[in-house]
């Protein structure tokens, strides 16, 4: 089927049907309104072929369900901002309804886009872990701003040594005066190449070329003439099609790492707003080779059961889309490695920023215990053990537990 079908869940307010409310959701994102209108009459009744259709409605906890079905038609092939117009536009301030929750959406093959340039494996080829499969490592650099480009180099420096896979910029830091990007970008790709030449190991370094629609491409390709090796958007910012024009061109030939800041605003009401579901089909579709999608364990919250099947829907086949590489962030630290992988599997970014830098030892040693963490779990040993005969994992887990 060619049509799209999205998922609520919905409150009416007091005395409005479940069947009434949802058809006011159906007849909003298509053809409908308030009131009779003399504009639909004999002659243009052909525009019911563009009617959507609810496909059911059931009660589910203190509200219900409705799956709507869209036609293929009301979609302009390739926009998402249109896309989402129709999906998760006016329905959020009907009268009708007391909350309403977009959960998920079944993205026909025709709307779905090329997505991602490198995927899990692309990315994976790039670390050197495409035969082990084991789980990446990452940082986030601390503090999130405020360090100049020579000591946001010196913390990748000691992070890279530590031999992790991944080293980003925060969300806030951008090309602000006291750390330019390109200088930024200049040294801590400077340092990484002095890494490699004495370990041999490939760390990819995402800076965050976020900014204006009218900038972002051309940022991103200098960007990837000083030399980076990844970028970063924060999708929710700068929008879905600042990461589809990034990854259409030809001259962006790096992974694109995406972040989903103030995502909370949208997703964290269980009864209102748009679920991550959604958000990261989205951005399979646009072409995110990494998306931030959440820890079971960590400090942002999150239900175990949702994340694993919002990570479930960017790794599993969907057309001939690449798989997007899940990211859990927020809170990590040793100890809470064994339950990320126990939850989310070998195929996932644990990322850790005070939880490596944090380390009483500092950051090299802080990487190298998520490292001896990680090793413990995918060897089904408990880290306490493993700590035992690994220094660096005993200081982490006696600072945060497990």
């Amino acid at each position: 089927m060619k049509d799209l079908t999205a998922t609520y869940f919905f409150k009416a307010k007091s005395g409005v049907t479940p069947e009434f409310a949802s058809q006011a959701i159906c007849e909003e994102q298509t053809t409908g309104t308030w009131t009779d209108i003399s504009t639909v009459n004999q002659s243009t009744e052909y525009v019911h072929t563009y009617d959507g259709e609810v496909l059911g409605v059931e009660p589910f906890n203190d509200g219900f369900i409705t799956r709507i079905r869209y036609p293929y038609e009301i979609f302009e092939p390739g926009n998402v901002p249109q896309y989402l117009s129709v999906i998760a536009g006016n329905l959020f301030g009907l009268g009708k309804l007391e909350a309403v929750r977009l959960l998920d959406i079944d993205i026909p093959k025709e709307l779905a886009g090329s997505g991602a340039k490198f995927g899990i494996d692309g990315v994976r080829k790039l670390g050197g872990t495409e035969k082990s499969r084991r789980p990446h490592i990452g940082t986030i650099i601390k503090p999130k701003v405020g360090l100049n480009p020579k000591d946001t180099a010196k913390v990748a420096y000691e992070a890279a040594l530590g031999g992790l896979d991944l080293i980003k910029d925060d969300e806030t830091l951008t090309n602000q005066s006291f750390c330019p990007l390109f200088e930024r970008l200049d040294a801590v790709m400077d340092s990484l190449d002095k890494v490699k030449h004495e370990t041999g190991k490939k760390v990819l370094y995402a800076v965050n070329v976020t900014c204006g629609g009218d900038k972002i491409v051309e940022l991103a390709e200098k960007a990837v003439r000083a030399g980076a090796n990844m970028i970063m958007v924060d999708v929710l910012t700068a929008g879905f099609s600042a990461v589809q024009a990034l990854a259409s061109n030809p001259q962006i030939s790096v992974p694109i790492h995406v972040h989903r800041t103030m995502h909370g605003a949208l997703t964290r009401n269980q009864s209102h707003g748009i679920a991550m579901r959604p958000i990261a089909k989205l951005v399979r579709c646009v072409g995110g080779d990494q998306l931030h999608t959440g820890s079971i364990s960590g400090k942002m919250g999150g239900k175990a059961d949702e994340i694993i099947s919002d990570n479930r829907a960017i790794t599993e086949n969907f057309f001939d889309l690449k798989p997007v590489f899940p990211v859990s962030s927020g809170g990590l630290h040793p100890g809470k490695v064994a339950a990320e992988i126990s939850g989310l599997g070998r195929e996932v970014v644990l990322q850790a920023g005070g939880g490596i830098h944090g380390h009483p030892k500092g950051t090299t040693a802080g990487v190298i215990a998520m490292i001896q963490a990680m090793d413990a779990a995918l060897e089904n040993i408990p880290a306490a053990e493993y700590a035992k005969t690994h220094e660096e994992l005993r200081l982490a887990l006696e600072k945060w537990g497990n």
